[in-house]
């Protein structure tokens, strides 16, 4: 669901997007709001967040640039373009090259989390490392920005392309519940991808995210 979809006000953010060289990295975080929603509800939450993150938090748009629900549908965050190298404000010291997914919802240990929004995060992670050509299971480098992250400022480490918020930010996000996952999101995102020759790549991604991969904005 594009930003237009789900009525995001355009006026409440910075009109200059920035962006990055290209995206070498995920990081998958959750909302922290409550589970027992319905996905008809999550153009409200969405726009609670994006008031919050323009208003209270000051940084310009939301932090993240996609969304998945419970559901398994897909939702534009931070505008600048979908298919587009967006620097967001997702993870302190490692915005820089990186994409940030949130999973709708608070996954603390023991909580469930739903193959439908699994799926869908896989698929969006399978497209968006696509576009440069990264293997969702690969390992990567990034060079940390800033001295709150887990790394000082100029510090280069070792991430997978699909890793949570607490690698690179002193945090319990994505919950141990969703952290606990990402093996296997990383490989279904392999498999979606074509590496496993299991799966060609584009045949069963969601229409939400061909939607947004057609430019829908």
């Amino acid at each position: 669901m594009s930003r237009s979809q789900w009525r995001a006000d355009e006026t409440k953010r910075d009109p200059h997007a920035h962006y990055a060289q290209g995206v070498a990295a995920i990081f998958i975080h959750h909302t922290d709001t409550p589970n027992d929603y319905t996905c008809a509800d999550v153009p409200r939450t969405l726009r609670n967040l994006y008031t919050g993150q323009t208003r209270d938090q000051k940084w310009g748009d939301l932090g993240y640039n996609f969304l998945v629900d419970k559901c398994g549908n897909i939702y534009e965050g931070r505008a600048g373009g979908t298919d587009r190298p967006v620097i967001g404000s997702h993870t302190i010291g490692f915005n820089q090259s990186t994409t940030g997914i949130a999973a709708i919802g608070t996954f603390g240990l023991g909580t469930p989390v739903p193959a439908a929004m699994e799926r869908g995060i896989a698929a969006l992670a399978a497209w968006k490392l696509g576009l440069r050509g990264v293997d969702p299971t690969s390992k990567v480098r990034l060079t940390s920005t800033n001295d709150k992250s887990r790394y000082t400022k100029g510090t280069s480490a070792t991430f997978n392309a699909i890793s949570g918020h607490r690698d690179g930010f002193a945090t319990d996000c994505p919950g141990e519940a969703l952290f606990a996952r990402l093996p296997a999101i990383r490989q279904l995102a392999a498999d979606l991808q074509g590496r496993s020759a299991r799966t060609p790549f584009g045949a069963d991604l969601p229409v939400t995210l061909r939607t947004l991969h057609q430019g829908s904005s």
